[in-house]
């Protein structure tokens, strides 16, 4: 799916993602002749995401940067994998000319690949608040919600602030790169639903696709390296899954393509208590499971809440949420059900959770199940719009309350 067919010049971000993969390349290679070992390993992982950044701006959007950027990265892997034969020869010294030779040829490359990178002006920077709005920061500010009580929980108290802050800077990375990339690729539909939609920052034609490229891929791949350099690896692989979970399966093909989109697609917004989990203990359990369990369950309601508000806009887009293909009263049942379901959940957890969480699962819940039925017996969008704005402070609430608990018992 190419955005421009002309010969369009990368932007400043894109130009800094060549120059870094430069730098990183050639910092890769002098740690190889230095034999710094595990940090000659580490700082490869870590330039990576600069390569492979470069690779997928140019087949979406600079077509013709393709053949160096992609040369660069196969010459990065088979360095990589010429590594491995130094390992497995025991150092031998054909084995470690070889992985340097194959490190010196990628660092060639990558200068190629900069170089033509930064001929000719690029088009400037969109404005700071355009870029913000790529984010979409009130979404984001509920997912890091989420992420901050998995990391609670998994502390079982206060978990260090030094990595409490960068946890929660790479999952907002990581947020924030998958909400631009959904900007890019919505920005077709957002142009149809009308006032709600049309003026976002791509659809409207104030940032280009490739600008929104480069910065949903920048954030995307500095969220990897952040998590993995100063969290732990598995954290940095969580967030990464969410992000390509949400664009690709989701905004890519599910939302789009089934009634069942947001049922599915809701995996997506449920990784961050997974993230936060990691963060803090390195693994995964239970509590964690427990968690992203609960944001599975919500989403459904949620979302057709506000279906339900919008769905002339869904209909004139031609996406195919519930209330577009089953009509007003099918969702409203599908959500009494969902309700149900998720406070039973909330519920059923809450040994593991704690007991001031349990008690706030059941206050919270006791409303949320009350206003699914309200709504299934006025369907108005006075009431889908009363549930929709609490389910938002239900879910921040009781994932506060897990976080609380620990701290409490």
């Amino acid at each position: 799916m190419a955005f421009d067919s002309s010969p369009e010049i990368p932007g400043p971000l894109l130009r800094l993602s060549a120059l870094a993969g430069t730098f990183g390349t050639g910092v890769v290679v002098a740690s190889a002749v230095l034999e710094l070992g595990a940090a000659h390993w580490g700082l490869a992982g870590l330039v990576l995401p600069a390569l492979i950044v470069n690779v997928l701006a140019a087949r979406f959007a600079y077509s013709w940067l393709l053949a160096r950027a992609g040369v660069t990265l196969a010459l990065f892997l088979l360095a990589i994998a010429l590594g491995g034969v130094v390992a497995w020869s025991g150092s031998a010294s054909w084995a470690v000319a070889l992985h340097v030779g194959g490190a010196g040829a990628a660092l060639g490359a990558s200068l190629l690949t900069t170089a033509a990178a930064w001929r000719g002006a690029p088009a400037p920077f969109a404005s700071a608040r355009d870029y913000l709005t790529l984010t979409k920061p009130r979404i984001m500010s509920l997912l890091l919600v989420t992420g901050a009580a998995g990391m609670f929980v998994g502390a079982q108290g206060v978990p260090s602030l030094r990595l409490f802050a960068l946890a929660m800077t790479g999952l907002a990375f990581a947020c924030g790169g998958a909400s631009a990339l959904n900007h890019l690729l919505d920005r077709d539909i957002d142009a149809l639903m009308g006032s709600r939609t049309e003026q976002r920052p791509v659809a409207s034609g104030r940032v280009s696709p490739g600008q929104a490229l480069e910065f949903g891929l920048a954030l995307s791949a500095l969220s990897f390296v952040v998590l993995s350099s100063t969290v732990n690896l598995l954290t940095a692989v969580l967030a990464l899954v969410g992000n390509a979970f949400y664009v690709l399966v989701y905004t890519r093909w599910l939302k789009r393509s089934t009634p069942q989109n947001i049922v599915i697609g809701g995996a997506a917004g449920a990784v961050p208590p997974l993230v936060g989990y990691a963060a803090a203990t390195g693994s995964l359990a239970l509590p964690a499971l427990w968690l992203f369990l609960i944001v599975f369950l919500w989403t459904p309601p949620h979302f057709w809440a506000l279906a339900l508000m919008i769905k002339r806009a869904y209909a004139a887009a031609g996406i195919p949420m519930l209330p577009v293909v089953r009509g007003d009263r099918e969702t409203a049942r599908q959500i009494v059900v969902y309700s149900v379901a998720l406070v039973a959940f909330t519920l059923l957890v809450g040994p593991w959770l704690g007991p001031f969480y349990t008690a706030a699962a059941a206050v919270l819940g006791a409303i949320f199940v009350g206003l699914a039925v309200l709504l299934r017996r006025d369907l108005t969008r006075a009431r889908a719009l009363i549930l929709f704005h609490y389910s938002l402070a239900y879910l921040a609430l009781l994932f506060a309350a897990a976080a609380i608990d620990p701290l409490l018992t």
